[in-house]
């Protein structure tokens, strides 16, 4: 028993494979005399450095742990000063703990951040498919309208026309609560990427005309424009006009008008 004792502080640094080349044979040849405690302490040395990845904490250690581990590697090197030994300030074993321990802090870092990062890209997602929701459920609403709109009897049918006689002709349907349809077949582009504006022209003398929405036909000369809150009643409206303005539409008419229908 008093052989052992030698060995007593060498079986985890043998199970982390930190003893030096003495220490290990040594401690190989004593096992060959076949000690079983000796034998028995090894393998449960072995065992407990194997649950090291098991009991890595999931966060950075705590300042608490980071402080008495240090206190201690201190400790031991001003023994080594202090007794003049010729072997290294700090046990191996020890310094092998210490990189253990931090190869699991850097892990949990790691690891932490991956996880923030899928919950962000799946919080994005989920965003993504409740715009494209609200997206479709405002179209949705918008053709119920324009549809409503079209095929009400209370609608008020407004025919816009140009003075050009090729030119076709444009419709307009007033509902006085639900808004304007304005629909076109066939319209040429405006030139230079410029847009067709709407605007009222009120029946009040010196009136100037009240701008509304914009739109540009597609490749088919087809258009369909919605005006769900018109910015003046219908009772107040002379007649409805369309002229050619830059992108964003104009706070005034900078052309002649295209098409103009009067209400009646």
């Amino acid at each position: 028993m008093k052989n052992c004792d030698q060995f007593r502080e060498m079986f985890e640094g043998y199970a982390l494979g930190a003893l030096d080349a003495g220490e290990r044979a040594a401690l190989d040849a004593h096992l060959a005399a076949g000690c079983k405690d000796c034998a028995k302490a090894v393998e449960e040395a072995r065992w407990l450095v194997s649950q090291l990845a098991y009991l890595a904490p999931e966060s950075t250690p705590s300042d608490m742990l980071k402080g008495r581990l240090m206190q201690t590697v201190r400790a031991e090197a001003l023994a080594a000063q202090s007794a003049k030994k010729f072997k290294p300030m700090v046990p191996a074993w020890l310094w092998a703990g210490v990189a253990a321990l931090l190869l699991f802090s850097l892990y949990s870092a790691w690891n932490m951040q991956r996880l923030v990062r899928e919950v962000q890209s799946a919080n994005e997602r989920a965003a993504a498919l409740i715009r494209e929701r609200l997206d479709l459920e405002a179209q949705r609403a918008a053709a119920e309208r324009e549809a409503t709109i079209l095929i009400d009897p209370a609608s008020v049918k407004i025919p816009l026309t140009s003075s050009d006689p090729l030119t076709p002709k444009l419709e307009a349907t007033w509902h006085a609560k639900l808004g304007i349809v304005l629909t076109g077949q066939k319209v040429p582009a405006p030139s230079r990427n410029r847009v067709l504006q709407l605007w009222l022209i009120p029946k009040a003398p010196g009136g100037k005309p009240i701008p509304s929405l914009t739109v540009r036909p597609d490749a088919d000369g087809k258009f369909t424009l919605l005006v769900a809150n018109p910015p003046d009643l219908m009772e107040g409206t002379a007649a409805l006009a369309i002229t050619e303005e830059p992108p964003g539409g104009s706070p005034q008419p900078t052309t002649t008008p295209r098409w103009v229908g009067g209400l009646t």
